[in-house]
């Protein structure tokens, strides 16, 4: 056994955070398109996650050395880290290509299946009937989102936005998975956190040294990224990672899919992207997804 299966208030305790940590995710997208137009996604990608990672790993640094320094769990903490450095880089792409509410709702919409087929292979543990038909449900509604096809500004290469978005779940899914198992071995969620993101804060520095001259222009480029590191990645990774101390990792990624509603809404207010009929009822089905999964009983 990875954990001990907690209480229902426990977990119930640990839904709440990881659907704050959705909501502030899914303002990146809309965030990052106030940046300049020579800031590639790389850069934006490499950005956030090594300032991130930088301020999540000083919060915890003791501890999550320890975490480093154990050999037991040396595979997932590759695993993790390997997530990390692609999944920001794959998922700002794919929002650049394919637009904030198409990116979005793929790299985050693929995630739970991907999370199942890792949990699968993984542990060889099945899920129920209740998060599969909430997951399908979910996967229904972001299928409508992008046969809705949200357009407008930043919508320029949909079909390698989608591909980019479809590596970005999978990234996401692996380093959900990877946290969850290394600090069912024992660590802290804030360790666990932070060793994962400091260590892959150190692997994108040389991304970020190439692309990231075009973000020190102005007080305003400087302003979107601090936005970007300090609410969608140092608070949100630490409501995630505290989350998954009761929450199964192909849970979590469920729930999240909270994260292209939000980052939909925001693209359509604020970014001027459009959606059909089709796209508004797969917003729908996805909040009525997501609503149920977070109450339902843990898998066993």
């Amino acid at each position: 056994m990875v954990t001990v299966t907690p209480r229902a208030p426990a977990r119930q305790a640990g839904v709440i955070p990881i659907l704050l940590a959705g909501l502030l995710w899914g303002t990146t997208g809309t965030a990052a398109h106030f940046l300049p137009a020579d800031v590639s996604p790389l850069a934006t990608g490499a950005a956030t996650m090594a300032g991130g990672g930088a301020l999540l790993w000083l919060l915890s640094a003791r501890s999550a050395r320890q975490v480093v320094r154990d050999r037991s769990i040396r595979s997932w903490l590759v695993a993790g880290i390997a997530g990390i450095v692609v999944y920001p880089l794959a998922f700002y792409s794919s929002m650049h290509l394919a637009g904030v509410a198409v990116g979005t709702v793929v790299s985050l919409g693929s995630a739970p299946v991907f999370a199942a087929g890792i949990d699968f292979l993984a542990e060889r543990r099945g899920v129920t009937r209740r998060w599969a038909l909430c997951t399908l449900a979910a996967l229904t509604g972001t299928a409508l989102l992008v046969g809705g096809h949200a357009t407008g500004p930043g919508a320029s290469d949909a079909p390698l936005g989608v591909l980019l978005g479809l590596l970005a779940g999978l990234s996401y899914a692996l380093y959900t998975h990877a946290s969850h198992r290394v600090i069912g071995a024992g660590h802290s969620a804030r360790a666990t956190v932070g060793a994962l993101f400091g260590v892959g804060a150190v692997c994108l520095v040389p991304v970020l040294a190439v692309t990231g001259a075009p973000l020190l222009q102005s007080a305003g480029s400087l302003g979107v990224t601090a936005y970007l590191i300090i609410g969608p990645m140092f608070v949100a990774y630490l409501l995630f990672g505290h989350g998954l101390r009761t929450v199964r990792g192909s849970t979590a990624t469920s729930i999240t899919l909270i994260e292209p509603l939000v980052a939909t809404v925001l693209a359509i207010l604020v970014v001027g992207e459009r959606l059909a009929p089709s796209g508004w009822a797969g917003l729908v089905l996805v909040l009525l997804a997501v609503t149920a999964l977070s109450f339902a009983p843990r898998p066993k």
